[in-house]
């Protein structure tokens, strides 16, 4: 079964224990030949949101959760898969343990660009350190551009 590989938001533990209570977090890892981007929802959503997009030589820190079927809805809710939000793919993630292991994330359905606000931005930050990122990739997310 699949793991879900957290990238945005999503990092944060207590985050993650209110919108899928009965999934412990697995491991944490890496999505290795994708980049963490934003796109599509400046004005509805007051800046872009966090997406995926592939791309070479580029890798996005993920948090693992076992996330069992009656907890997927949930989550599929929060990220507003129901209204066309997000969507889900699968990948395979690179962990120090197990090494290559199947995962699921969500995708914006929208196209890349736009910047995301200054307080999603921090908010991604924070919860990537929570989440034991390495200090460069929290402080790369807190440098990206963003709107005020």
């Amino acid at each position: 079964m699949p793991l879900y590989a957290a990238y945005g938001n999503n990092l944060d533990p207590e985050q993650m224990a209110k919108r899928a209570p009965h999934s412990p977090l697995w491991s944490t890892g890496w999505l290795e030949g994708w980049r963490l981007t934003f796109g599509g929802g400046e004005t509805q959503w007051g800046g872009a949101l966090a997406t995926l997009v592939e791309q070479r030589e580029s890798s996005v820190f993920v948090a693992l959760y076992d996330v069992p079927e009656w907890d997927e809805s949930l989550l599929d809710s929060w990220e507003g898969t129901d209204l066309g939000v997000y969507s889900r793919i699968r990948l395979r993630a690179q962990t120090l343990l197990d090494g290559d292991v199947p995962v699921w994330v969500h995708v914006l359905n929208d196209y890349e660009g736009g910047l995301p606000s200054a307080l999603y931005l921090g908010v991604l930050a924070e919860a990537a350190e929570k989440a034991g990122a390495p200090p460069d990739y929290v402080a790369d997310l807190r440098s990206r551009p963003c709107t005020s």
